[in-house]
């Protein structure tokens, strides 16, 4: 298999030295998300409204939560699972699948989560929000943002 080369399908792998429980909370809690994926997100019944600079607010439903293991959403119209698992030496080994991308999307979703995957590493284990929070600096303007 080449990379990304399934249609429709992106998959990311990531370590972080931080614990899965805290891996976890940062992805499946309003308060985790906004330190480093939306300018904020709420949760209301399972629904999650994702606020971004410069963007409609996008929604996505909670598929499954199983802490510290497995989460899942849907996003930007593909289901997105997170799994998290202790890695043998300490922190944790995430792997990220979003299935049903749109094949015209797959550049700028692979690429997005990238992004989003870099910042959820700098803010779980040290502490820090690579994002630059400027209306005139955005991903969609270009700037490599979340």
């Amino acid at each position: 298999m080449t990379f990304q080369s399934e249609p429709g399908v992106v998959r990311w792998r990531l370590h972080c030295r931080a614990a899965p429980e805290k891996v976890f909370e940062a992805l499946a809690t309003d308060a985790g998300r906004a330190r480093y994926w939306a300018e904020s997100t709420s949760e209301d019944n399972g629904v999650i409204t994702f606020r971004f600079l410069n963007h409609p607010p996008v929604t996505g439903r909670i598929l499954d939560s199983q802490p510290p293991s497995a989460f899942s959403v849907e996003y930007f119209g593909a289901v997105t699972e997170f799994s998290l698992s202790a890695a043998d030496r300490g922190g944790t080994d995430l792997t990220l699948v979003a299935s049903g991308v749109p094949e015209d999307e797959r550049v700028e979703v692979t690429a997005g989560w990238v992004s989003v995957l870099m910042a959820l590493k700098a803010a779980v284990d040290h502490g820090v929000d690579l994002r630059n929070h400027d209306e005139s600096r955005t991903w969609t303007d270009g700037y490599a943002d979340n």
